[in-house]
């Protein structure tokens, strides 16, 4: 193993990690209680996904979906309370897994301020308030880079099938877990004491094979949904010859946003470690677990565009370098980056208690997290309006809330059925069945085939929150509009 010299197989960080821990996550589930905004749209789709348990979906693995469906089902409640619980409780279960990797690295003081360094990561402390993969991902794949490092000093069989499993379950949540395949092979060619023996590494790879095959048998039979889904996530990888090119203005955000996603302390100090030389034989792999997937992200934005969140899977290695090296660092770097990253802690779940009040330049701060809730009320009201419990329309956010607002509204949800390929999963899972006879209420921003009406158009105005302004209206149209029956 590459231990240093203070590392500790005791368990005498565990008690501080714990409560600390503990008492972080407690907070943030009472917080969760007072949360006013509504389910975002990727979060109502992965609650449809939880009502429909599968071996896959359109646009990402299913491990969210059982979760969610899980948490719901024994809880008897739908509420969005419910639906987010897992979030805080998965990122605390992270926390303690990175400090049990640091205790092997560095020992027992590194591993309390790994645990409290990653639970007061901004990335954290949003993703605490919002299921997300990530979110879900997080625990497999740090269960997972323990146990490579554990079997460092005792590469045992029960060891890899337990790194292979948790790399499985990890990829079950959201594909991005699968960097840490080229990323184990980068270090181990690069590192002596980052390798482990062929059979070591043959087993914990069949089991994460094994592990990830419902999905990848699921894919086969559906066309590789997920797999297509992905790829138009990239954007430039179905014609690279029109798609392609050098955005550096890309690349400077995403580059930016990362100060904004694992802290600017945090991100600065991974940068110094890493060009920084002279770091020590655990850091050096920590990093090969780490810069790799940031880097290739980095590749991405520059080709294309990337959301601040699709490196997240590097800040599991990289938290437990850089707050390694805090620990053994000046107290007024801890204190820059606790005193930094505490504030967002703090502010973001205040900030929620007053989502429909808390505004910037006249607007609400998170509009894009409200008003969802309201606007399916007044699709559903219009539908009960027009005498139809079928309701369609051809917006993915829309879509999303209607079928969770609407659960028990005795409606019909479809999606306007797509000419090629379907690009969501309502236009896969629920498309307008052909043959369908008679009226259905469209809602969205149209525009509409012709000569289908069966009444006015109601206007679904918004004073604020996510449809403020978006000319939104409801109008009863015949159901053949789409291909249906005459």
């Amino acid at each position: 193993m590459l231990k240093s010299a203070g590392s500790d197989l005791s368990l005498r960080w565990l008690g501080p990690a714990l409560g600390l821990v503990l008492a972080i996550t407690a907070l943030r589930v009472v917080a969760l209680a007072f949360d006013r905004t509504d389910l975002f749209v990727d979060e109502a789709q992965y609650w449809l996904w939880g009502q429909v348990p599968a071996l896959g979906y359109y646009s990402k693995p299913p491990m969210i979906g059982w979760v969610i469906g899980a948490v719901t089902a024994l809880a008897g409640s739908d509420a969005p309370f419910w639906v987010r619980l897992p979030a805080p409780l998965f990122h605390g279960a992270t926390a303690l897994l990175l400090a049990a990797t640091a205790a092997l690295l560095y020992g027992g003081r590194a591993a309390v301020w790994v645990a409290a360094g990653y639970v007061t990561l901004p990335m954290v402390a949003v993703g605490s308030l919002l299921i997300s993969t990530d979110t879900i991902m997080f625990p497999f794949l740090a269960l997972a880079l323990w146990a490579w490092v554990r079997a460092g000093d005792e590469p045992s069989w029960p060891l890899a099938v337990l790194c292979g499993v948790a790399l499985g379950l990890a990829a079950l949540s959201k594909y991005a877990a699968l960097y840490y395949l080229p990323c184990a092979v980068l270090a181990a060619m690069l590192l002596p004491g980052a390798r482990r023996p062929w059979g070591f590494a043959l087993v914990a790879l069949a089991a994460a094979l094994a592990t990830l095959s419902p999905n990848l048998v699921w894919n086969a039979l559906n066309g590789f949904a997920t797999l297509n889904h992905t790829i138009d996530n990239a954007d430039w990888m179905r014609d690279p010859a029109t798609r392609a090119g050098l955005r550096f203005g890309e690349l400077g955000s995403f580059a930016a946003s990362q100060f904004a996603v694992f802290g600017p302390v945090p991100f600065a100090l991974l940068l110094w470690l890493a060009l920084r030389r002279g770091q020590s034989p655990a850091t050096r792999m920590l990093l090969w677990f780490s810069l790799p997937i940031l880097l290739l992200v980095c590749g991405q934005a520059l080709l294309s565009r990337a959301y601040a969140n699709w490196a997240a899977a590097a800040y599991l290695a990289g938290a437990v370098a850089v707050f390694a090296a805090m620990a053994r660092g000046p107290g007024w770097l801890r204190a820059a980056s606790f005193v930094l990253n505490g504030a967002v802690c703090v502010a973001l779940p205040l900030a929620t208690t007053q989502a429909d009040r808390l505004r910037w330049d006249g607007r609400l701060v998170l509009a894009r997290y409200t008003g969802q809730a309201e606007m399916s009320g007044r699709i559903i009201a219009a539908a009960q309006a027009a005498g139809t419990n079928r309701v369609v329309s051809d917006n993915r956010d829309i879509l999303a809330d209607l079928f969770y607002t609407g659960r028990d509204a005795g409606l019909d949800i479809y999606a306007v059925p797509a000419p090629g390929r379907a690009l969501n999963h309502y236009a896969l899972r629920y498309p307008l069945p052909a043959g369908l006879d008679g009226a259905v209420l469209y809602a969205g921003p149209g525009p509409l085939p012709e000569g289908c009406a069966l009444g006015p158009a109601v206007a679904l105005e918004a004073a604020q929150g996510r449809w403020a302004g978006k000319g939104l209206f409801a109008q009863p149209l015949r159901a053949h509009c789409w291909g249906g029956a005459e």
